[in-house]
């Protein structure tokens, strides 16, 4: 896809997407990495061959957030709050409204340090698998800035609201462990093996129906800000697609099959 954001892709659907700029250690302001997943996005979305995507980096950081030189360069004079605020609009906050969109389903592989916005990038992923040693902070405070791209709506949606208040107001570093503790992360694993726990999660979850996974993940997207009636009616639609699919067919086959065979 780019030299800094590699594209892989398996004959099981999964899709590695690994930064790799080493400059700014993956910052996603000032390097070309937000348009580079936005063009990864694209192709997943136009191709419909991905069943599972994974977010992860080289190295030991998986991504340092905003780059400090942009915002250097965002605190001269000739640059207006009104022109900062179009440059969030159309730069940074593009990635977070994409990832929610995505239909398939996204694991971010935390290989190593994930401060500020790289942090927010692995809360916009469904799943979040850290690597032991990676450390994480939702950091912007102690910038003097505020979480620009969307981390104040992320984070209380994964560990409430008190938890969530505690890191965005201290701006704290806290370990893999910690995360898990407090369910950011849903399981830590050795440096070692992290891509390869990730591919092995992600190769579970390809091996279902894909239109079913992805239908799934639309309804938990949804059932975030729409009411029970409304959600109810949005199950019922898709139960009714998914009823109707062959692979429902195949699979209800092959469990009455089954069931007569232990008789």
């Amino acid at each position: 896809m780019s030299d800094i954001l590699h594209f892989e892709q398996d004959d099981n659907g999964i899709v590695v997407l690994t930064m790799n700029y080493a400059p700014t250690r993956n910052a996603l302001t000032g390097s070309g990495l937000v348009d580079a997943f936005l063009k990864a996005f694209h192709r997943i979305e136009t191709e419909h061959t991905a069943r599972v995507v994974i977010i992860t980096a080289t190295g030991s950081v998986f991504s340092s957030g905003g780059s400090i030189d942009e915002m250097e360069r965002q605190l001269r004079p000739e640059f207006s709050s009104a022109d900062l605020r179009h440059e969030y609009r159309e730069g940074i906050q593009r990635l977070p409204l994409a990832l929610h969109r995505l239909e398939v389903p996204t694991i971010a592989a935390i290989n190593g340090h994930a401060i500020g916005a790289g942090f927010d990038l692995a809360c916009m992923c469904d799943i979040r698998i850290a690597a032991d040693t990676a450390k994480m902070a939702e950091s912007f405070v102690k910038l003097g800035i505020i979480p620009g791209d969307g981390g104040a709506w992320l984070l209380p949606r994964i560990v409430g609201y008190s938890r969530a208040a505690e890191l965005a107001f201290t701006g704290d570093t806290f370990t893999a462990q910690e995360a898990l503790q407090w369910g950011i992360v849903s399981r830590v694993v050795p440096a070692t093996s992290l891509l390869d726990e990730a591919r092995a999660l992600a190769a579970r979850i390809a091996t279902n129906p894909p239109e079913s996974v992805r239908m799934a993940k639309r309804l938990m997207r949804e059932a975030q800000h729409t009411r029970l009636d409304s959600h109810l009616e949005m199950c019922a639609a898709f139960q009714a697609i998914a009823h109707k699919s062959p692979q429902h067919a195949d699979a209800v086959a092959a469990f009455m099959e089954a069931k007569r065979a232990r008789k």
